[in-house]
């Protein structure tokens, strides 16, 4: 079985919303999942921001790539599948953050999945930039339509069966946008003050942008040019930024 027929499987996707997701016919969609037609990358990065993995997952043929969200892995270094070890406190704080950021503009006609993305990546970066500590410490890897978190697919999962957060697919300028709404309040006391003020300044900085013109800032941005499509953004790459993006003062030499 194909890597995309694998990923399709796992994730319990339907041939109709895979076709929803691609933006092609149901027929269409078939014929890709029998191999009668080739993915196309435009395709393949919009299966790749739904999921929040990889292009490369999808479009290679055997996909050895398994991502680990509560506790570390106690298994030997010797295990054949890669993982992404995500510690259980900073899943709390994955969660608590995509609460309260959709607790405050997840109502808003603009802020979809992708807009979620795209400050959860700034989040996390500018902070690192700032304080050189992690905020959530989430992985984040480049596609085509910028940083999308690795752990988000796993994570909102997790939370929408757990009744913490609903689902719901709108319109937004005649396509269909998925937004998150808030089912219950975050827990606050898993950020310092510190991080929650940089989390209310990264709201009212990037809250009211569009999805297109989040993604074209972070194109400009370090981190993104210079890592690979498909790859793990390095968080270290923060302090190669230029003006643009950068949002740390650094005292001249």
């Amino acid at each position: 079985m194909s890597s995309l027929k694998n990923i399709i499987s796992s994730h319990k996707i339907s041939q109709s919303e895979l076709s929803r997701i691609i933006e092609v016919s149901r027929p269409t969609a078939i014929k890709i999942l029998s191999k009668k037609r080739e993915l196309r990358m435009s395709e393949a990065d919009k299966l790749a921001m739904h999921l929040g993995i990889s292009v490369t997952e999808i479009l290679t043929e055997s996909s050895e790539v398994e991502i680990v969200l509560k506790k570390r892995s106690t298994e030997s270094k010797q295990a054949k599948k890669e993982r992404i070890s995500v510690p259980a406190e900073n899943v709390e704080k994955f969660k608590n953050a995509l609460l309260y950021i959709t607790q405050k503009i997840g109502a808003l006609p603009n802020v979809g999945q992708t807009v979620l993305y795209k400050i959860l990546y700034f989040c996390d970066f500018d902070y690192y930039e700032k304080y050189e500590e992690q905020l959530i410490g989430a992985t984040y890897i480049k596609n085509h339509f910028g940083p999308t978190p690795r752990e988000f697919s796993k994570v909102i999962k997790e939370m929408i069966e757990n009744g913490e957060i609903e689902e719901v697919v709108t319109k937004f300028f005649d396509k269909d946008q998925r937004k998150y709404l808030p089912v219950k309040n975050p827990d606050l006391s898993v950020f310092s003050g510190r991080e929650l003020q940089h989390i209310d300044e990264e709201i009212a900085r990037l809250g009211h942008k569009t999805a297109k013109e989040l993604s074209d800032f972070s194109h400009r941005d370090i981190p993104w040019i210079s890592t690979e499509i498909g790859k793990n953004i390095p968080y270290e790459a923060v302090f190669y930024r230029t003006k643009d993006t950068s949002v740390r003062t650094y005292e001249k030499n």
